[in-house]
This record gives C-alpha cells, structure tokens and sequence, in this order.
C-alpha cells in the first residue's frame, strides 16, 4: 500500500458506476481516498500511478448490509465467539466493536472477494442484543476501519431468542414475550430520556444508566432498529413496534418477503434478505427461496443481498447475488443488491456503493462477470484509495 497523498489512475475499464451509465473506456482518477474524477479520456497528473485494466469490469466495492464478520471468527469454537451475551435478553449496551477481530482471517478472504464494506454486530440470541458498526474490511485495528457506529440497535424475533431463553427457563420463551420485552425497553428508554432532558432545567439528572443509554440514539432516530425477522408474522410484529414509538428499521433476512411483498411494498422499506444459500435449517426458514430478492424487487421493495457471514464466508457475496439472478432478478438489480442499494438501506450512500465524485475510492476490478460467471476473478481490490489485493 501507498500513503495518503499520492494519486491513482485507473483507466481503460467498463466501469459500472451503478449511479448512472456504464461508461466503455473509462477512468476513474483517485487523490486522498476519495474519487475525484469519472469519465473518459481523464488525464493524469505526472505524479499518479496508472493502471490500465484493458477492458476489465470495473465495480464500486461491494456492500454487505448484515453481517457478524469478526465477531465469529475462523477455524475456533468458543474463545473466538463473542456474537451473542446470552445472559439477559435486553442488552443494547453491547458494542460490536468491542469484539469484531481484524486480525481473523475471514477479512482478507472478504476483500479479495470483492467486499470492501460490512455491516457488523451482535448475533440474535437476544431481543435487543447491541449495536453494529459499518466498517471497512481492510485493517488491522478497529478504530481506523470504522465508517460508522454505531449504525444500528440490533433486535431479533422469531426462534432465536426464544430458544436461547427456553432452554434457561426464564423469558422470553414465546413471541408475546419478545415483543413485550422489546416495548418495555423502549418504553423505559423514552421515560429515561424525558426525565434527562427534563433535567437540563430541574438539576435532577437521573441515575446513569448504560442500557437506557444506549437506547437514546434509536429514540433520536439517529440509528434504526436492525429487526432480525425471518417469518411473515415476526416481520410485522417488527414493524408494528417501530410505528408504536416512531422508529427506523431495517427488516434484516426477510425470508418470508416474497410471501408479503405488497404489504413491504406499501411500508417502504428496504429488506436485507439472505442468507439463502445453504439448507433450512429451522422451522422458520421452511420458505427460503432465491426468488425472494426477485418478487421483492418486481414489487417495488429495495433490495440488498446479505451472506449473514459466517453463515455464508463473506467473499462469496456476489455468488449470492449471481444466484438470486439465476432465479429471476434482473442482473443489474443483483449488482444494486450488493452496491448501492446495500448503501442505501443502512444509510451510507454519501460514502459507498458507487463510483462518483467524492465518495470513497471503493474500487473493484474483475476478471469475468461476478453476477453471471461461476470462474470470475478478482483481479484487484482498492479500498479508501488504497490497492489491498492484486492478483
């Protein structure tokens, strides 16, 4: 890797910008991280380094919107797996970054796959079970990988947190628990929340207390709610708790969307589906199908493309993609799934998912077609300007 201050000039690529045309013969001119210049017949400065990738797919560095990357970390059982605090069903005070190990070698796997971004944080195991952070998948420590956290409050319904909590025999052991846990915290939240702000003016500052803390920013919709939710019925049950407080959320996995894809059509919200790659492995996962993305999409609904890593090794994300497209979703739509409108669902699309002028050089250049090609290749990956991987 270069330092900071030196220039970069790709040129000669079928740049997919996923904002706009494709551009045949085009450039992308790269200064501090940041992509300064896209287009045709850009001239160099003496000073950049150029590469000409004669004729290559050129990419925004691809997305995954959920996912536990470093949080599980490879080849290790117990003393690597710091996903799930199952110890209390509410536990919002738990931070991904506390946990998430750059050093693991799943990261290097990820960019030489393609995905320079992953949205990643707490398993669900609990009802609230922490925040995620949006990180970058180059590094060796965290604080300089982050491009935001927290991003979201992750929130889990369905089998998972019931299961974790039936075998300690305490709540919550139905979905009536779940959701009555989850409105009580938030309701607790909003009354700590009150009596802080009311303190600004009274001298009564409440006791501090870490797990209303860490509520405030989903109260302030400063971050949503990132709502684990495989089956219709739990779906709902999540997005009929954020309309009761006037929350954001994020419908994570969504594997019963195609089944009500009208209804999240009329809701407006993204899904995150995935990951579908694999067998059904619960009761809840009965209907997964590759048509989901396809139906979601044909009805209006955003859609990004998870591997849910390490369910799914995270490099094989646009495998995901490509067999989504093999079911029916249009190819340019695969590609969206896993740039910008991965970027768009949690919120980063000033940054990432696309190749335009001031975002971050998040760059992919590929030997072969990753959405249609089983023997592509990556043939270089740029990350914040940066090469990382050259094959």
């Amino acid at each position: 890797m270069k330092g900071n201050d030196y220039m970069l000039l790709i040129k000669n690529g079928l740049i997919y910008t996923m904002s706009g045309e494709i551009i045949e013969n085009g450039s992308i001119l790269i200064e501090d991280g940041k992509i300064v210049e896209v287009g045709r017949d850009i001239i160099a400065p003496l000073d950049a380094e150029v590469i000409d990738v004669e004729g290559r797919k050129v990419t925004p560095g691809l997305i995954d919107a959920h996912c536990h990357l470093g949080m599980w970390e490879e080849s290790i059982g117990f003393e690597g797996s710091d996903g799930n605090e199952m110890t209390d069903p509410v536990a919002p005070q738990m931070r991904a970054i506390d946990a998430i190990n750059p050093m693991d070698i799943a990261f290097e796997e990820a960019y030489q796959g393609g995905v320079t971004t992953a949205v990643t944080g707490p398993g669900s195991a609990n009802v609230i079970g922490g925040t995620f952070a949006a990180i970058k998948t180059y590094g060796h420590r965290i604080d300089d990988m982050i491009i935001r956290d927290p991003i979201a409050m992750k929130i889990a319904f369905g089998e998972n947190p019931k299961s974790v909590y039936n075998s300690q025999k305490k709540s919550p052991m139905t979905r009536m628990a779940t959701a009555a846990i989850l409105r009580e915290t938030l309701f607790k939240a909003k009354r700590y929340l009150e009596k802080k702000e009311d303190s600004e003016n009274t001298s009564k500052t409440p006791d501090y207390d870490i797990k209303m803390e860490a509520m405030i920013p989903v109260l302030k919709k400063e971050i949503p709610l990132k709502a684990h939710a495989h089956r219709a019925d739990d779906i709902f049950t999540a997005l009929r708790i954020a309309k009761e407080f006037d929350l954001d959320i994020t419908l994570d996995h969504c594997t019963e969307g195609h089944l009500i894809a009208e209804d999240l059509a009329k809701e407006g919200k993204g899904a995150i589906v995935g990951p579908t790659f694999g067998n059904r492995s619960k009761f809840e996962l009965k209907n997964k199908s590759f048509d989901t993305p396809r139906v979601l999409n044909d009805a209006g609904v955003k859609v990004a493309i998870t591997t849910d890593a390490p369910v799914i090794p995270l490099q094989h994300l646009s495998l995901c993609a490509g067999l989504a497209h093999r079911a029916g979703l249009d190819e340019m739509e695969a590609l969206k799934a896993i740039t910008i409108n991965a970027a768009e669902i949690v919120g980063l699309e000033d940054r990432i998912g696309s190749i335009e002028k001031g975002k971050d050089a998040d760059i992919v250049i590929f030997d072969g077609n990753p959405i249609k090609d089983v023997d592509f290749h990556v043939y270089m990956t740029i990350i914040n300007g940066k090469i990382v991987y050259r094959r």
